[in-house]
């Protein structure tokens, strides 16, 4: 079972391959379904990440918003067909910067040593 160090860095791999996409533009990200589905699947990634995450590190560290992750996570996953591309682009302009700025932290700060293996 991964713990929480590897699936922050799951979070941050999956961020690093949505920006190197990113950083060719909204309008490449409009006018190429592979690029959106390769970014749509990594967003998953990242949700799917952080729900393993176990509860006790979560709420260690509220300033994450982690229910939100999770909660996008299953819209893309789950409502697949109502996928919102303006709502994709704006949480990966917006959010995965912040996001990926966090999660290095976590991971400097933290550097694994106390973090729980369980799922409570």
């Amino acid at each position: 079972m991964r713990d929480d160090h590897e699936r922050l860095r799951d979070v941050l791999e999956a961020i690093a391959r949505i920006e190197r996409y990113a950083s060719r533009g909204r309008q490449t990200f409009e006018a190429d379904e592979l690029i959106q589905n390769w970014m749509v699947r990594n967003l998953q990634i990242i949700g799917e990440a952080c729900s393993g995450l176990s509860r006790g590190f979560r709420s260690a560290h509220p300033e994450v918003q982690w229910t939100q992750i999770v909660g996008m996570r299953n819209i893309l996953v789950h409502d697949y067909f109502s996928i919102d591309t303006d709502l994709v682009w704006q949480a990966i302009e917006r959010d995965l910067p912040a996001l990926r700025v966090q999660v290095e932290t976590l991971l400097r700060t933290s550097g694994g040593s106390s973090w729980h293996r369980d799922r409570s």
